[in-house]
């Protein structure tokens, strides 16, 4: 079921307009694309702040209501206060089913300490990316990509063209590119440790004691003892 956010059309422009529609606990905002022309809407701010909450409510399909009227539309852009929790502005953009859309949607990484890099040599994953640019029908949109660290070993890197994506998805990138998404890294300190602890289990032989000579037997070495 698509996410539902309800506005109201707005006929008031201007900086001083909105002014006073944040007083009034309003949101301005924008709906663009398609066919129609583009239209000005106000929503409220309360509503409109928590859905942003949502990881989904970024990478999905919204239904826009606007006096009663439903369209699709993506979430295009969020303007917010420099300092306060407020929703400054917001944009959305229609789609048409027949039509590809561009889209950022969040990766989520699982399977991290399964893999060979942590289980045998406590490396630590690090992420390059948090989203990845798609090109995508608006029905094959997905929520999110996976991103399966199970077999990522020390000194490799997962890229862009290596995740699994939806049937009818997929990456955009530009001609030879293919960015690192993860990459597995034994921290120094930890490397430092392994070194020493080699070093210390196979000592050099020239670190080993001599052994210790023969004592003498008794008397050996003694004067001999005059004749009378």
């Amino acid at each position: 079921m698509a996410i539902q956010v309800v506005a109201q059309s707005r006929a008031a422009q201007g900086t001083g307009a909105s002014r006073r529609l944040r007083i009034a606990g309003k949101v301005p905002g924008i709906v663009y694309g398609g066919k129609a022309a583009a239209a000005s809407i106000e929503i409220d701010h309360n509503a409109i702040f928590h859905q942003l909450r949502d990881e989904k409510f970024h990478a999905s399909i919204l239904d826009l209501v606007t006096d009663g009227k439903k369209e699709q539309v993506l979430l295009r852009a969020v303007n917010m206060h420099p300092w306060k929790a407020q929703v400054q502005h917001i944009d959305f953009q229609r789609v048409s089913a027949d039509q590809k859309i561009h889209m950022k949607v969040p990766l989520h990484f699982v399977n991290a300490d399964a893999s060979p890099a942590v289980k045998e040599q406590s490396a630590v994953i690090s992420h390059a990316m948090n989203e990845v640019n798609i090109r995508c029908l608006p029905a094959d949109l997905p929520e999110f990509i996976l991103v399966d660290l199970g077999t990522i070993t020390v000194g490799h890197s997962l890229h862009v063209k290596d995740l699994a994506y939806p049937k009818g998805v997929e990456p955009m990138l530009r001609p030879g590119e293919n960015p690192a998404v993860a990459g597995a890294s034994v921290p120094r300190v930890v490397a430092a440790e392994e070194e020493t602890a080699a070093t210390t289990a196979a000592p050099a032989a020239a670190d080993v004691p001599a052994a210790k000579q023969k004592a003498p037997e008794a008397g050996a070495g003694a004067p001999a003892a005059k004749k009378k």
